[in-house]
């Protein structure tokens, strides 16, 4: 579908930067990407055949994929697409997460650019161009966005996979002179029909010196032997027999350790301190200042930096800023959306004059606090710095954006940084560096440098969990309000919606319901607060508003929740789809015990509809429980149905802790709460069952890291209603009396 008024970025990437690549991961523009990847992860006697493909002469396959591996099993998943267009031998198959190298820079992540932008095909190689060479000008190897199988998988390993086979098979048939239609690619090897057979390794030198297709032909879904199958994870066995090495395990010879005393006021700076307070502690070898952080203390083992960091005396200058609360943030928010009627997001009939005509009108304002990430790892980096040279060992969602950044601040050439990827323990956007334009809050990995500048040796800056906790690049706090107009038959006819700063992806706050007048904008209210992306970004806030607030009209109109909503998505039928297998597996309108309740709640996320139906009880008392989550999901299709199920079942758990716990509030500028006894988080016995269903529909795939996060908060919240009759329109629930209307006023009569 075409865009009658593309966006500025859409028209910059549709136009057709000039650069060099293809999508597929070998050169365009000549060999350049193919030999910068060969010098790279090419040993003797091994060969590339396309930059993510590489086979050793035991006939071993390793694919590596250009995103780090958080847990979501998306190194597995991109090998399996890639082996099975190639037709691989998966006993022979490797993986490993790519190198920090430009030939490796992930540009289908700029897919997400073009999505909805109609590119004529004569124009589509420049567009593939384009985007490699943005993808490297920026070091972009990004792991986000719920895009590593739906874009590199599909657009970048699968082709790739298909390129290598049509090369080997050509190989193959020109070795036995024979035509390549006559030759079958399976399990490693390819073979004819006269008993002729080789190895992948046997072809391999012969392949590498032809062209690759320019349009490789991908198999039938019909004739996967991989992909779809529930194949056990490369990284597990490590994990469990403890080998695996995350960033916080990086130890180099002479290594010493950072700790930071940081600035606790946002926007504030270091006025003065007295270095010497601490200099002559045992294993102190430096104080370093940082500008607008604050100052960081340098010794031979972690403990005696951080006690010598939390034992200065630093003045602080806040600028003004140790004003700021939430009180005066929210109050903020209801000014800046009391200004004017904002900037457009959507608009669809007219709004204004259905609420003006409406037989009922429903008004209300929604809230969501700030959200920490709170990583199980605590963020990291080590950073040695030698001569002309520096090496970085870290867990990051961009290595190749970590070694150009740590070129920048150290001064020197980006083809002296090295960047040994390691594993993440938590990332959820946490652990993406400073892109320009995109995440502008300095990180870890620029104070690492920084400090790594002033030691002549490797430095491990390590955060502490209350550093961690309080000094994050935060999912924002947003208001949001609403009015819809029913007509007499209790369906909506308008809805009007007004929010705070609008945040990525653009539509979360659209709906998928058939209302024919709608009104959808936005204003911005910026904070000296920092914020960055989170698990789902703005579905996250968005979903708990609209599918709340859709609650409430089903309410009002005296409908059922899922009734009403069936009624609404009828163009929608995916959608209607999705619901529908939630509701039925979940046993929605089938008799529940006494005290407990349903609620449901359904979002579009990066291609991806999941609708969730929650069971609770809330006691007599007030206390909330989830029993069960049911989970209805359409992804298109799934690559590893193991790991899918996981994704989704990971989702859940983390909106949950959100919906349940999750608060940043703001005091004197700074962040209240410091560690897990303030900033909860869901305890494994406290886990609901959880059950997930996919619907296989066939349409284009979509992502899985984020978007069973979204839906949880407000099918909680409206399940809560249904049990007590209170409807939270501010998160986390643990702020609220939950005690049933029921039982208070019972109390009240007593």
């Amino acid at each position: 579908m075409s865009i009658k008024n593309p966006t500025r970025r859409q028209l910059i990437v549709a136009g057709g930067l000039a650069g060099g690549g293809l999508l597929l991961g070998y050169a365009f523009s000549g060999p350049s990407r193919h030999t910068l990847a060969e010098r790279a992860v090419a040993g003797k006697g091994e060969q590339v055949l396309a930059t993510w493909l590489k086979i050793s002469p035991d006939n071993t396959v390793t694919i590596y994929v250009p995103h780090a591996d958080m847990g979501q099993g998306v190194v597995t998943s991109l090998a399996m697409m890639a082996a099975e267009e190639m037709e691989a031998d998966w006993s022979l198959v490797r993986a490993e997460v790519a190198p920090a190298e430009k030939a490796f820079a992930n540009e289908s992540f700029g897919l997400r650019y073009t999505e909805g932008v109609h590119i004529p095909p004569m124009f589509q190689g420049l567009t593939d161009a384009a985007l490699l060479k943005v993808a490297q000008l920026m070091n972009v190897q990004i792991t986000g966005g719920s895009s590593s199988v739906r874009w590199t998988g599909e657009h970048g390993m699968r082709p790739a996979g298909a390129s290598a086979k049509d090369m080997l098979v050509r190989a193959a048939a020109a070795r036995w002179n024979v035509a390549p239609g006559e030759c079958v690619a399976k399990l490693s090897h390819v073979t004819h029909p006269s008993g002729k057979s080789a190895t992948y390794a046997e072809l391999a030198n012969d392949a590498a010196e032809l062209s690759p297709p320019s349009h490789p032909v991908l198999k039938s879904k019909a004739d996967f032997t991989i992909i779809g199958k529930p194949i056990p994870r490369f990284d597990i066995p490590s994990k469990v027999n403890g080998t695996a090495l995350y960033g916080i395990d990086a130890r180099r010879p002479g290594q010493l350790y950072a700790a930071i005393k940081f600035v606790p006021v946002f926007g504030g700076d270091v006025v003065s301190y007295d270095e010497k307070q601490v200099l002559s502690r045992r294993g102190v070898r430096k104080v370093v200042r940082l500008p607008g952080v604050g100052v960081a203390v340098v010794a031979d083992n972690y403990w005696r930096a951080k006690e010598a960091a939390n034992a200065l005396d630093i003045k602080i200058d806040a600028k003004g800023n140790d004003a700021v609360s939430m009180k005066t943030i929210y109050a903020q928010h209801d000014a800046d959306l009391a200004k004017d009627k904002g900037s457009k997001d959507v608009e669809i009939g007219d709004a204004d004059a259905a609420l003006g005509q409406a037989a009922k009108r429903i008004e209300t304002t929604y809230r969501v606090p700030y959200l920490a990430h709170a990583c199980m790892e605590p963020m990291n980096c080590t950073v040695w710095i030698h001569g002309e040279q520096a090496e970085v060992w870290v867990g990051s969602q961009s290595p190749l954006t970590v070694r150009g950044r740590v070129a920048d601040i150290a001064g020197l050439d980006f083809g002296n940084v090295k960047v040994h990827p390691y594993l993440l323990g938590g990332g959820f956007g946490r652990r993406v560096p400073v892109v320009k334009g995109f995440l502008d809050f300095p990180s870890e990995i620029d104070f690492a440098t920084l400090i790594a500048k002033e030691v002549d040796a490797p430095v491990q800056l390590l955060y502490t969990r209350e550093d961690d906790i309080q000094h994050d690049a935060y999912r924002i706090a947003v208001t949001s309000t609403f009015k819809a107009a029913l007509d007499a038959n209790g369906n909506p006819v308008a809805w009007a919606n007004r929010y705070t700063s609008k945040d990525e992806p653009g539509e979360a706050a659209h709906i998928p319901y058939a209302v024919p007048n709608q009104s959808i904008r936005y204003v911005e209210s910026p904070t000296a607060v920092p914020r960055g992306p989170w698990r789902s970004v703005a579905h996250s806030q968005h979903t708990f508003f609209t599918e709340s607030f859709m609650d409430e009209l089903a309410h009002e109109a005296g409908k059922d929740p899922f009734e009403y909503r069936r009624k609404l998505l009828k163009n929608e039928p995916r959608h209607l789809a999705v619901l529908e297998l939630a509701a039925a597996k979940a046993g929605w309108g089938t008799p529940l015990e006494k005290g407990h309740a349903r609620g449901i709640a359904i979002q579009q996320a990066f291609k991806t509809i999941v609708a969730e139906v929650v069971e609770v009880s809330v006691s007599p008392s007030g206390d909330l429980k989830v029993h069960r989550v049911t989970a209805a999901v359409d992804c298109g299709s799934t690559v590893n149905p193991d790991t899918a199920a996981q994704q989704v079942e990971s989702g859940i758990i983390f909106g949950l802790t959100a919906a349940l716990h999750g608060e940043i509030t703001i005091e004197g500028g700074a962040v209240a709460q410091s560690n897990f006894t303030d900033y909860e988080m869901v305890r494994m016995a406290d886990v609901p069952a959880i059950e997930v269903h996919f619907i296989d529909s066939g349409a284009e795939l979509g992502g899985l890291g984020e978007p069973a996060t979204p839906p949880v908060a407000a099918a909680v919240a409206n399940a809560v209603f249904a049990a007590t009759g209170k409807r939270i329109r501010e998160l986390p629930l643990k702020n609220h009396d939950l005690t049933p209307l029921t039982a208070k006023m019972a109390q009240a009569a007593d």
